[in-house]
């Protein structure tokens, strides 16, 4: 797939342009390929924030929106990067190429198979570009090839997360192709495999599912979880280690633990609050890691129920956002009166509270924003709380 001199020199002009409008405006170009101009130009302005690395190479081609949307980003696909290395990898799923690409770098040898003759003729032409000469490009079935193949030390997947109708799915069989289905083929062409699931699934359920399964990650970015990775080997592990990153423009955040840990731990839960109050970041709580962190980071709980944490004393390394608590109270109207003070605007959370956010905000009359924090929850002695804070 090549792009004509006129066309290329057109996307390198107009880089910058709003596509809707430049699309408006193809009837004065009546020589440029203007559909291809607006895929490629939205492409790089997409991949500015989502792959860096694309965007600051000359002449990478773009995908059409769908497929751009659904990939990886350059974050997460260098933390899988982060997890594989050898002589031998193959992607059975290779869309866009984004993890590929990372994960391909440590190998000597590597495969990409994706159905799509399209994004195939993208990898191809993307490939050398980037340094990876030595990604071999197959036009075809994941699972086709899979019968065939050679051994290698890596096999990635990344299979669809959607039903037929549409819909998100929770269950790996429901997902296309069905890896729990797939999982002794995978290990008989591979010691190691790494795939790739969608946040949503339930991970007590994928666990279950798969037999095989050595690791659990969970990644997020910037608190939003992302993706859920499972690494299934030929080597059995008695526990299987649960790893909750954040990943951050300030720093990584990672905790790692096993679910017999977590129901071993003893947890101190608290009707009182201290001078902090924490929310864990988005893979932990994915996770199910509440009572651990608490060990951990020395700080308690409000409530079984309720996944906040507080301290006298300040946990800068607490993995997940800090507040300090500037007032509480309980929802009669005095102290409700008392504790909002005339604010009409503030981030409000519920945890483990008897009304939902667009609820409580009604009744507060609060707008949302500001540098106030509310959090609705419920302590230790079933007492239900409103905790005003400021975020550190």
């Amino acid at each position: 797939m090549e792009l004509s001199q006129a066309t290329s020199d057109f996307i390198r002009a107009h880089a910058n342009d709003d596509v809707r409008a430049l699309a408006l405006q193809a009837g004065k170009y009546p020589d440029i390929d203007m559909p291809t101009v607006i895929v490629q130009i939205a492409g790089q302005q997409a991949a500015r924030e989502k792959i860096p690395l694309w965007a600051s190479t000359t002449g990478i081609l773009y995908p059409r929106h769908l497929s751009l949307e659904q990939c990886s980003s350059e974050v997460t696909a260098r933390y899988k990067a982060s997890l594989v290395a050898g002589k031998s990898f193959a992607d059975l799923t290779g869309g866009f190429g984004i993890d590929c690409v990372f994960m391909a770098a440590n190998f000597e040898k590597a495969t990409y198979v994706e159905r799509q003759e399209e994004l195939c003729a993208i990898a191809s032409h993307n490939f050398p570009l980037l340094g990876l000469p030595h990604i071999t490009v197959h036009n075809g079935d994941g699972v086709d090839y899979l019968q065939s193949m050679e051994p290698v030390d890596w096999i990635f997947i990344d299979p669809a997360r959607r039903n037929e109708h549409g819909g998100k799915t929770v269950r790996i069989a429901d997902c296309e192709p069905d890896v729990v289905q797939l999982e002794e083929q995978l290990l008989a062409k591979s010691r190691q495999v790494l795939v790739k699931l969608s946040p949503m699934l339930d991970l007590s359920l994928a666990l279950q599912e798969l037999q095989h399964v050595c690791q659990a990650h969970i990644v997020s970015v910037s608190n939003e979880c992302k993706e859920l990775l499972l690494l299934l080997s030929q080597e059995s592990v008695p526990e299987v280690p649960i790893h909750c990153v954040n990943l951050t423009p300030k720093g990584d955040q990672a905790f790692v633990f096993t679910r017999k840990e977590e129901q071993s731990v003893d947890c101190r839960y608290t009707s009182s609050l201290g001078a902090y109050l924490y929310e864990p970041n988005a893979s932990l709580l994915k996770g199910g890691s509440f009572r651990s962190i608490a060990q951990q980071y020395k700080v308690s709980k409000l409530h079984p129920n309720s996944h906040l944490y507080t301290s006298d004393k300040l946990v800068e390394s607490f993995p997940g956002r800090i507040f300090r608590i500037r007032a509480f109270g309980s929802f009669n109207k005095k102290e409700m009166k008392e504790l909002l003070d005339d604010t009409r605007k503030a981030h409000l959370t519920v945890r483990n509270f008897p009304a939902t956010v667009a609820d409580l905000r009604k009744r507060l009359k609060l707008n949302e924003g500001g540098d106030t924090y509310l959090f609705a929850t419920t302590l230790a002695d079933e007492n239900k709380v409103l905790i005003r804070c400021e975020k550190l």
